[in-house]
């Protein structure tokens, strides 16, 4: 939320504050409220508008622009919606830009990264392949503004890879859809689920 206030623009990158930095931000009346669906409106294929819901007990997956550029980098990031909040926010002191209560929404997500060494493409006829972010990775977790969400994405899991509590060890949380004890080691991302409509 600070970066927000402080108008960086999203990099991808978790930017370091100080505890004072942090004090400045105040959270009205000390509530934060959680909503059940986040409703992404995009552009389609043939410029038409359409509208994703996102769910994170349901439809919770998503996509972002990749901030990454090069040759190799994915023009997207990959990462599973957990919970969609919002919270009425006060933010004061001299680096403050905006001395009025602004209304912030905010999405925890457990992000995928790129499986290693998969090489995906139209004319290999191989679709993206994407995996979750270990638990021992600092990044595994985050938050999300919800205005950087492309839309929601379809992905299929990598059967012949099986499933694995390797990537986060704890069986009951929140991390998973209830009733799910481990993850897909690997999902392949749909690119082409939009054109069945």
């Amino acid at each position: 939320m600070l970066a927000r206030l402080l108008k960086f623009k999203y990099d991808g990158d978790e930017h370091e504050f100080s505890d004072a930095d942090r004090s400045a931000v105040l959270i009205l009346d000390n509530r934060v409220y959680s909503a059940k669906v986040l409703r992404v409106n995009y552009t389609t294929y043939d410029v038409r508008r359409d509208q994703d819901s996102i769910n994170p007990r349901t439809r919770s997956d998503i996509m972002v622009y990749s901030p990454e550029t090069g040759p190799d980098a994915h023009p997207y990031w990959y990462a599973h919606a957990l919970g969609i909040f919002h919270a009425r926010v006060l933010h004061v002191g001299a680096k403050s830009v905006n001395h009025s209560p602004q209304d912030m929404e905010f999405l925890w997500v457990r992000w995928f990264g790129q499986v290693p060494g998969h090489q995906f493409s139209m004319k290999a006829a191989r679709l993206p392949k994407i995996g979750f972010v270990p638990e021992q990775d600092d990044l595994a977790f985050g938050f999300l503004d919800p205005s950087l969400v492309v839309r929601g994405c379809h992905l299929i899991p990598s059967f012949s890879e099986e499933q694995s509590n390797e990537l986060l060890s704890a069986t009951l949380t929140a991390a998973r859809f209830p009733g799910d004890t481990m993850d897909w080691r690997a999902d392949y991302v749909n690119m082409y689920v939009v054109f069945t409509h």
